[in-house]
């Protein structure tokens, strides 16, 4: 009797849809498993069945409508793993700069017939609303991890994601580091790696796409970048941007003043 195959499912919250993309990106890595998984919903590879029961529930995108808060009760309802994929869903992505601001006078301010927008005053990643088990971080998520994660649960293993800072990515890659030889104010230092070291390998400072590393030292960092010359506004930009509603980025991005000019 062959196993039975893991029920899956990707929903989409306010996000880009750019998470969901490593999947479809994946070309013939995923046609082969669509052979091995079932993909009971999933709008833009076809199958539309939202309020399936499934083993796996991706979601991309954060809570930033009462609807998608109460379409999340449902999903976590009927599925037995729930995870977070990419930045959006794991720490409010780059609408929880609204968070930072009066919500309610911002939407105000832009909307002027507020009775027709079903939106809240805040972005809130998933672990907020419900019990999240397991954050795939990244802005986009890197499709191999992805993977890998799917392959873990089939074999019934609890998967884990490397927490690394992403210095150690760039010194296994040979990357040459921005923030010695060029004086960039580069987040490697307190970022998880994940991504392949991408933006230091073509000499650009890391903006911490992937999140906090494990026991990040903001602190420390910020101090550096008080060294280079960059102002408080300036820093707490550096941390309160793509992955603002995570705690270790946004207790650093407080401490330098927590209301960055807009990027």
């Amino acid at each position: 009797m062959e196993p039975r195959k893991l029920r899956v499912a990707v929903h989409k919250f306010a996000s880009c849809d750019g998470c969901q993309l490593a999947f479809l990106n994946a070309g013939e890595a995923l046609l082969a498993l669509s052979e091995r998984v079932d993909f009971v919903h999933f709008a833009e590879l076809g199958p539309m069945d939202p309020e399936a029961e499934v083993d796996v529930a991706f979601i991309e995108g954060s809570v930033c409508t009462r609807e998608e808060g109460d379409r999340l009760q449902r999903i976590r309802a009927r599925s037995r793993f729930l995870i977070s994929l990419g930045a959006c869903a794991t720490a409010g992505g780059l609408q929880a700069l609204r968070n930072l601001a009066d919500g309610e006078a911002w939407l105000n301010e832009i909307y002027p017939r507020r009775e027709y927008l079903d939106a809240l005053a805040t972005a809130t990643p998933l672990s907020e609303e419900v019990t999240v088990d397991l954050a795939i971080w990244g802005c986009p998520v890197n499709g191999e991890q992805v993977f890998q994660v799917i392959a873990e649960l089939e074999r019934g293993l609890t998967p884990r994601l490397p927490d690394d800072p992403l210095c150690l990515e760039c010194k296994r890659r040979g990357a040459v580091c921005t923030l010695v030889t060029q004086g960039r104010p580069c987040l490697g230092p307190v970022t998880r790696g994940g991504c392949g070291a991408l933006c230091p390998r073509f000499g650009r400072d890391c903006y911490g796409c992937f999140g906090p590393s494990e026991h990040p030292n903001t602190e420390a960092l910020g101090r550096r970048f008080e060294g280079l010359g960059l102002i408080d506004a300036a820093i707490a930009r550096r941390f309160l941007f793509i992955n603002s509603a995570a705690p270790a980025f946004r207790e650093a991005g407080l401490r330098w003043g927590g209301r960055p000019a807009c990027p």
